[in-house]
């Protein structure tokens, strides 16, 4: 059954974390951020709400990076539980799709948790002073792997502008996030 992400906590600045990637590289938040910010996206391999998108996100996290935002994907799912978003399965994804951005697992999913983090995909875009400024979906089309009106990349735009958005958010539509028991 599908969920809707939560509200945008405007503003909020999350602690630094530090995480290991599907290739065991350590990454940081601060120093993962591009020129103009930042968009954390939690998803997984094995949600069907984010098969349905790969491409979209593929095309929109490449279209802010060329504005000065970069990217970084967390995986936050029990692993041990979910055999389908193992690394391997996680590479085997980032490859499929040609992810450039560093894919992150949570393995404590405290990082989940410290953002409030709920289903995947969520999206979560930060502008250049590390303050939350946009939670919600990708576009307008949601699961639909056709792109809609770019609803993040316009208001990453106007963060960029601005250091806020005034567009109207709409919350992310998918798999909850698995935690472990």
């Amino acid at each position: 059954m599908p969920i809707n992400s939560a509200s945008c906590n405007f503003d909020w600045k999350p602690d630094n974390f530090e995480l290991y990637d599907v290739n065991n590289q350590k990454t940081s938040f601060y120093d993962s951020f591009g020129l103009k910010g930042i968009l954390i996206v939690f998803i997984c391999n094995h949600c069907p709400y984010v098969n349905a998108i790969e491409k979209k996100i593929k095309y929109e996290t490449d279209m802010l990076k060329n504005i000065g935002v970069n990217s970084l994907a967390i995986m936050s799912n029990d692993q041990e539980s979910y055999s389908d978003d193992t690394n391997e399965n996680l590479k085997a994804q980032i490859n499929r799709n040609n992810f450039t951005f560093p894919y992150l697992v949570d393995k404590n999913q405290s990082v989940a948790r410290s953002f409030n983090a709920i289903c995947t995909p969520d999206f979560f875009g930060f502008n250049s002073e590390g303050r939350l400024q946009y939670r919600g979906r990708l576009d307008s089309l949601g699961k639909n792997p056709d792109l809609g009106k770019r609803e993040l990349y316009e208001a990453m735009q106007e963060i960029i502008k601005n250091k806020y958005t005034t567009k109207e958010l709409f919350p992310s539509i998918g798999c909850s996030i698995k935690w472990k028991l």
